[in-house]
């Protein structure tokens, strides 16, 4: 009896999902995609609807060969691509590249590797769905006409090479706009009072924040203002007045999407868009728990809350057997998706909740492990109760003879039951949204002692840069791309030099500036946020069968090329290129910065005659330990920065961290190396004996 083919994208899946079924399935792995438009031409008839001219990939040809020969002696050709609309395009393209009659091919869906998923999926299986098809091709032919068209045109009047892109240019816009906001902000002056008390009970501190009676808000704006305020409260008598006690429920937060999941992996772990999606691919397709490959979580490409029914029972059963079941709510929270979402998909979860954190502990690495914990957690605290939070608020009336009375007030928080708080609570973007402290007890009327009295001077502040988590926030609320987009968006930014990152913040090169601002005089509607959400509307109702997709790229395409002439004869030729004082060693003429991919290099300005280059060496005033050279910031082939000794080849001293002069009190090493921790904090190591310095 012929056995039935199977095809999935990766080795890893192949051999998870190998595990479920028996021997009557060949299973193969695709390795992504097996047919794109062509790499160097637009591959596009625009005159003919827009026809994509696809092109079997250049490593594929013999896995093609191999999959249409099996696939023509097996029972059933079962194509089980990820389940989203580049899954679905996959699956097609596979489907025509091994040309086989379509009654014999089957597509298959699951959201997690179980063998009751994949089961489900075999008996459910359906065609290729070419609605999902033509949502992805309007999204790839777009794509491919914005990027083509555009580029060619930054590379005449820019700098050769430059590339844009319809998300990529909208993301670089964001973090631009966002700079110019910080360069345009005017800090104003303001003053804080702040009095310390001792109650009897305890010590606490309260903010001035009216005057008179009906109080009347006050901030003092300058040290003169502050100062009779201040005065006014060195000798006054405190006492407490009006006091605010209520009750509220925190709820939960629901569990992860991509988008949360990027922004928590980066407040709580430290770590890119890029790493967390590489590890929960890992957790997704199967990792190896002894002798077991199990898939520990379901599809982690989602913006739905939605849960499976059997998966909220599994979380209420083990809540009400780990944690009591005082923690079990009397309804399954129900979570509610904000505006169009593929709500066939789930929320990322655990597939399984026999696989606990504790039992895959030490069988799977260090990294897989962080992240599955933080779903973990993330997931059984969705399905717990609120907690419940005692808030209190509390005027301090400051009574001083012939002087209209001032008012302090203090808030605190106690946490009367901790429910959901008792495995997970979010992280913050901004520290300074901590919760409020606990207040001793306090009674109105009851007299106070000052014990600490201060006025600082503050200034208001502009609006934070993004990192890479609230840049996916602010992607997420704008509609820009889907959730398969948002890391590669943020890599490809910074691979491109339009965007590079300070520690945990990105800011805009200026090449990055450059380009932007010459985008949003000739593109502005192709690089607007709000076409682009309209865009990923577009395509989801392309989805739905309420467009035709050729029509939605025509409609984008034909005001699109009016604003290439323009471009193309009205954008002035910019010259990025800097002045510098040195001249070229083998030609004498003057060196010149130019900003490469992979950041700034010196050039000489004789080229093309002489093709002299530089690497601009950031000396750090570190003396190399090994030869006693100066070590200097550099850049990798891949343009990822490092330290290295000036005296290379000679010497092949290097560091990924950024060393410093210090001697490591441990081991006498001449220096140490700063290490970038969760919470901006900064940690010193010695690499040669990883002692630490906080």
């Amino acid at each position: 009896m012929p056995k039935n083919l199977l095809i999935v994208e990766s080795p890893a899946k192949a051999k998870t999902i190998s595990k479920f079924l028996g021997n009557d399935f060949e299973i193969k792995a695709s390795f992504g995609h097996v047919r794109d438009l062509p790499a160097y031409t637009l591959g596009i008839d625009v005159k003919n609807d827009f026809l994509p001219k696809y092109q079997i990939l250049k490593d594929k040809g013999k896995l093609i060969t191999e999959m249409k020969k099996l696939g023509k002696s097996a029972a059933t050709v079962y194509i089980a691509t990820d389940p989203d609309r580049e899954g679905e395009a996959i699956a097609w393209h596979i489907q025509e590249a091994i040309d086989l009659p379509k009654e014999k091919i089957r597509r298959i869906v699951f959201h997690e590797i179980t063998k009751q998923a994949i089961q489900n999926a075999i008996h459910e299986s359906r065609s290729i769905d070419s609605q999902l098809v033509d949502a992805q091709q309007a999204r790839r032919v777009l794509d491919r006409l914005i990027g083509y068209k555009l580029s060619p045109i930054l590379s005449k009047k820019i700098r050769k090479g430059l590339s844009a892109g319809r998300v990529q240019s909208v993301a670089v816009k964001l973090v631009c706009d966002r700079e110019k906001l910080i360069l345009a902000f005017v800090p104003e002056e303001y003053w804080v009072i702040t009095a310390g008390f001792d109650s009897g009970d305890g010590k606490f501190f309260a903010k001035l924040t009216s005057v008179g009676q009906p109080a009347k808000k006050v901030l003092p704006k300058n040290e003169s203002e502050a100062s009779i305020l201040y005065n006014q409260l060195v000798d006054a008598e405190f006492s407490v007045g009006e006091l605010k006690k209520s009750q509220s429920n925190r709820y939960p937060n629901p569990p992860f999407i991509t988008s949360t999941l990027q922004q928590e992996a980066s407040r709580k772990l430290n770590w890119t868009t890029k790493k967390t999606m590489l590890v929960a691919q890992q957790l997704y397709e199967g990792v190896d728990i002894g002798s077991d490959t199990v898939g520990l979580i379901t599809y982690m490409r989602t913006d739905s809350f939605r849960i499976a029914d059997e998966a909220r029972l599994a979380a209420r059963d083990y809540i009400k057997t780990t944690y009591t079941e005082k923690y079990l709510p009397s309804k399954p929270p129900v979570y509610k998706n904000k505006g169009n979402i593929q709500d066939a998909h789930e929320a990322i979860r655990p597939t399984s909740l026999a696989w606990t954190p504790d039992q895959v502990s030490g069988k799977i690495n260090t990294d897989q492990y962080k992240l599955y914990r933080l779903i973990w957690d993330r997931f059984i605290a969705s399905q717990m109760v609120p907690a419940l939070v005692e808030n209190t608020q509390v005027v301090i009336v400051a009574e001083k003879s012939e002087q209209p009375p001032l008012q302090l007030k203090a808030s605190g928080q106690v946490i009367l039951f901790n429910g959901f708080m008792s495995v997970y609570t979010e992280s913050k973007d901004d520290e300074s949204d901590l919760d409020d402290p606990r207040l001793p007890v306090l009674v109105e009327g009851q007299q106070l002692k000052k014990i600490t009295l201060e006025k600082v001077q503050k200034f208001t502040q502009p609006p934070h840069r993004f990192t890479e988590a609230t840049l996916v926030k602010e992607m997420e609320e704008n509609g820009i791309g889907r959730p398969s987009t948002y890391a590669p968006t943020i890599s490809l930014i910074v691979d491109r030099g339009y965007v590079e990152k300070d520690k945990k913040t990105l800011m805009p090169t200026e090449l990055g500036m450059t380009v932007n601002d010459k985008l949003s005089e000739y593109f502005s509607n192709i690089i607007d946020t709000e076409f682009t959400a309209e865009m990923e509307t577009r395509l989801d109702e392309i989805m739905e069968g309420k467009h035709v997709w050729v029509d939605i790229v025509r409609q984008i395409y034909d005001p699109f090329v009016m604003m290439l002439e323009k471009a193309d004869t009205e954008m002035e030729k910019i010259n990025t290129d800097r002045a510098t004082d040195e001249v070229c060693d083998k030609c004498s003429h003057p060196m010149i910065i130019k900003a490469g991919r992979f950041g700034d290099f010196m050039a000489c300005s004789n080229f093309p005659e002489c093709k002299n280059t530089k690497s601009i060496v950031k000396d750090l005033g570190v003396s190399c330990p090994d030869c006693g050279g100066v070590v200097s910031e550099k850049r990798s082939k891949r343009g990822k920065v490092f330290f290295g000794c000036g005296n290379y080849p000679k010497c092949t001293f290097a560091l990924w961290d950024r060393p410093v002069s210090e001697p490591c009190p441990n081991c006498q090493n001449p220096l140490m190396v700063v290490k970038q921790l969760r919470g901006k904090r900064e940690q010193k190591n010695c690499p040669k004996c990883n002692y630490s310095v906080d």
